[in-house]
Parts: structure tokens; C-alpha cells; sequence
């Protein structure tokens, strides 16, 4: 059978998703008119492979489609380990190891509009007021275990931090490691050193249930 140009396919799956190019540029980070310019004018010639990749897993295509090498089209559905353990976003709770609680069931297209691997990432239960709104008592948070940099413009990430797990707003300013709450009725932690802050991963995604 005849593989379609990429172009070609690409705009097949578009029009059949009812999803607009822009929409899709933005999920790639991309200017909006970044994949119809690749479809209509062929600028760029070749999609980048991080691009390609995503685009694969949220059509569930196989990636030759789409002018990469051929892989499986992505299941149905992934699932991502969920630890029997709290990161506190309150004074902080200890935590014992961490232990696994089952899975939880997430959309592939998710995981990779997110640049999250199922198999480098974890769901874990957050515990307290002290992130607040940000982040409430209970919520499920999604966390990527590859992303564990810390740097000066900040994130929030699970850590632990003199023995506890928490999950804080995190940043480096100058050589210390700024560790904030962003309820404000909870007073600063003290600059820390690098090499005090263990970095679980950051939090990339939650899920609240309505109460």
C-alpha cells in the first residue's frame, strides 16, 4: 500500500480530528502558524522529531506516517504508577519508602502533549493547605521524574527536604535554593544549598475532585 506524503497525511488527520493548526502548533510549543506553514508552503521541509513524536502519539499513528521512523501506534491507554505516600504541602510529612499503590490510567495524548514518559513518572497525593490555591489538600499530582533541574525562573516539585517529602515552588537564586510556599500564610523555608535539596520531579499536571 501506498504511504501518503507526510504533508498530505498530516492534513488528513487534521481535518478528521476537527483540531485546528494552530491549536496544534501551540500543544508543540510553536507558533501558531507553525504546522500549516509546514503543510501549505512545506516550511519547514522536515518535521523536528520531538514535534513528529507528539504529533504520532496524539493522532495514535504510526510515527512513518508522519516521515519518521516506523514505531507502534501508541495504546489506548498508559499507565502511570501511583505511590502510597503523600508529599506534604503543609509543615512537612516524613515519608517512609515510597510504595506502590496500583496504577492510574491516563490518555497517551496527555502524557505526550505534557513530554511525559509512563514509564519516568509517578502520581502521588498531595497533603495540606501550604500551596494553596495553587494546589489543594488531596489533589493527585502527575510528576515527571526526568525533569529534576532547578533553575532560576522556578517550578513547583516534589522534593524532599531534611527528611520530608513535600511539594513546594522551587528556584536557584545565585548558588542557594529558594524554597516557597505559595499560600502566604506560611513563613519562608531559609535559603538551602544544592546539595540539601533532593529533587523528586516536577509537577506537571493535577487532578481535584470537586467537593
Amino acid at each position: 500500500m501506498e504511504v501518503p506524503d507526510p504533508r498530505t497525511a498530516l492534513d488528513r488527520l487534521v481535518e478528521a480530528s476537527g483540531e485546528s493548526y494552530a491549536a496544534l502548533s501551540r500543544m508543540l510549543h510553536r507558533n501558531p502558524a507553525y504546522l500549516q506553514q509546514y503543510v501549505k508552503r512545506g516550511t519547514p521541509r522536515l518535521l523536528a522529531e520531538r514535534d513528529r513524536k507528539l504529533l504520532a502519539g496524539y493522532f495514535r499513528v504510526d510515527e512513518a506516517l508522519l516521515g519518521g521512523p516506523s514505531r507502534p501506534a501508541i495504546p489506548a491507554v498508559a499507565q502511570v504508577r501511583r505511590l502510597d505516600v503523600a508529599a506534604s504541602a503543609g509543615p512537612g510529612g516524613l515519608a517512609e519508602d515510597d510504595r506502590l499503590l496500583g496504577g492510574e490510567l491516563f490518555d497517551p495524548r496527555l502524557l505526550s502533549s505534557l513530554g511525559v514518559r509512563e514509564d519516568q513518572s509517578a502520581v502521588l497525593r498531595a497533603q495540606g493547605e501550604s500551596m494553596s490555591p495553587t494546589i489543594e489538600d488531596g489533589d493527585r499530582m502527575l510528576i515527571d521524574e526526568r525533569d529534576r533541574q532547578i533553575v532560576a525562573r522556578g517550578g513547583i516539585f516534589v522534593i524532599r527536604l531534611d527528611g520530608a517529602l513535600m511539594v513546594k515552588r522551587v528556584a536557584k537564586t545565585g548558588g542557594r535554593v529558594a524554597v516557597t510556599s505559595d499560600n502566604l500564610a506560611f513563613p519562608p523555608i531559609p535559603l538551602r544549598g544544592p546539595e540539601e535539596v533532593e529533587v523528586v520531579g516536577r509537577v506537571v499536571w493535577l487532578s481535584r475532585a470537586l467537593r
